[in-house]
């Protein structure tokens, strides 16, 4: 007979269990509920406590930014120009366990950093988490549980979920279907009938966040279900990765009914895909070719890598840029400085007066500036909430260098000018008193497999 924990239960333990690294959450006033509502709570001051943390607001102000009410910090924000947008879609209701992966400070629609740490950058994103890549540490985030829309930064997660699978070397064939996006979206330009590597495919979705390169590689990971299956299987591995607040739609990270993600699941699905050497070759290439293809009188031609962080940032290790209406401008940059790889996500940010990959930067510039013990969370590891043994994902090791002839690996150049690139729209991570940690846990678990199959999905 399955036990359950009822979620009444659950919410009070949260509320009086401390957490490890963190201050225990007390009790607070409740704050009006609204489409981003959470558990609410105020931090206990002491040592070694994220600084300061208070109520979620769950407003959201006219212009898209996350509204600090209740005492909560605000996040540090740059004005951005006016746009004009599409409606931004409704998220679907608090899960308030899914608030408090990775530690209770998290759960706040504010600013969260450690205590006596340089104030981080002022940018226009709405929502930003910094975290240690090797260690998982959570460095610092602003709203890192709010629910935004990912665009093209889900193509990571198609990554994470399928590189293991697919074989670089495999020869594939571009159907008519793979081909269906959006008019005017971002494509890499392969066509029906076209033969390519595995390889290839996987280069032109990271270099140029080729939508049909999505649908393909979807498809041929999702079996006999092809690309609907892979979609599946992409949020399979999001689950099994911790990343509870995101749901996969397509696979491109085109806007989709119901699409959404955190700053903090992105930066566990980053940190899963750089634990892959051969997403890091990736990542870091600068260039190859896409091969002519003889039978279809197509020409061969050239892609770069568009995301300029490995062309500007010293140590860069990569990452992926992203651009819809609903979603603005999303960013997931990752870099490494004496022996230490950080990485810096964003959601909801405006090109001015910093594109998204220069906040990324100025998110990892202040990472760095922080000791090494600095930190408000961290991020969980694969099936950590499920029970399972988990397997770490932080890894250090040096990518392998490709084939050669296949893609040339990016090196230091002078600075260029890529803003036009960079703006054209791209479709383009305890115990408390009887209550034990081990419960605690398996009250996540089972709330969450139940709420897995009920919980209400915006259509």
């Amino acid at each position: 007979m399955r036990v359950r924990l009822p979620a009444a239960m659950l919410a009070a333990v949260l509320l009086t269990a401390p957490v490890p690294a963190v201050a225990a959450p007390t009790a607070a006033t409740p704050v009006a509920a609204g489409p981003f509502a959470a558990v609410p709570f105020a931090a206990a001051p002491g040592p070694g406590t994220p600084a300061p943390v208070s109520p979620p607001s769950g407003a959201v102000t006219p212009d898209g930014t996350a509204a600090a009410a209740g005492g909560a910090v605000p996040c540090p924000r740059v004005a951005a120009p006016k746009v004009t947008r599409s409606p931004r879609p409704t998220p679907p209701p608090a899960v308030p366990p899914d608030r408090v992966v990775g530690g209770a400070a998290l759960d706040t629609a504010g600013l969260v950093v450690p205590p006596g740490t340089p104030a981080p950058p002022a940018i226009t994103a709405t929502s930003w988490l910094v975290a240690d890549l090797d260690t998982g540490a959570v460095l610092g985030g602003c709203g890192p549980h709010e629910y935004a829309t990912p665009a093209s930064v889900q193509k990571l997660l198609l990554a994470a979920t399928m590189m293991p699978r697919l074989d670089p070397k495999q020869i594939v064939t571009a159907t008519p279907a793979d081909l269906d996006i959006a008019p005017n979206s971002s494509a890499v330009g392969l066509v029906a009938g076209g033969r390519y590597s595995v390889e290839t495919v996987w280069l032109g979705l990271l270099f140029n966040s080729g939508n049909e390169a999505a649908n393909l590689l979807a498809r041929l990971g999702g079996g006999a279900d092809g690309a609907a299956g892979g979609v599946r299987a992409m949020n399979e591995q999001a689950r099994r990765l911790g990343a509870l607040q995101t749901h996969a739609v397509t696979p491109s990270g085109l806007d989709g009914p119901g699409q959404f993600t955190s700053a903090y699941d992105l930066a566990l699905i980053a940190r899963a895909c750089f634990a892959d050497p051969t997403f890091r070759r990736y990542a870091r290439a600068e260039r190859t070719r896409i091969p002519a293809q003889p039978a279809l009188k197509q020409k061969g031609f050239q892609i770069q890598n568009e995301n300029p962080l490995i062309y500007r940032y010293p140590g860069a290790l990569g990452g992926k840029t992203g651009f819809t209406d609903y979603a603005r401008h999303t960013y997931v940059g990752a870099a490494e400085r004496d022996g230490r790889r950080l990485v810096a996500t964003l959601l909801g940010a405006e090109p001015r007066p910093m594109r998204g990959w220069e906040q990324g930067a100025a998110l990892l510039d202040w990472g760095f500036s922080l000791p090494r013990e600095a930190t408000v969370g961290h991020l969980v590891e694969p099936g950590e909430l499920d029970g399972a043994a988990p397997a770490p994902t932080g890894v250090t090791a040096e990518p392998e260098p490709l084939p050669a002839g296949t893609v040339r690996p990016a090196a230091a150049r002078p600075a260029r000018d890529d803003s036009a690139a960079d703006r054209r729209p791209l479709t383009i991570g305890y115990a408390a008193g009887t209550v034990t940690l081990a419960a605690l846990v398996l009250g996540l678990a089972l709330v969450r497999r139940r709420r897995r199959t009920d919980r209400p999905r915006t259509r």
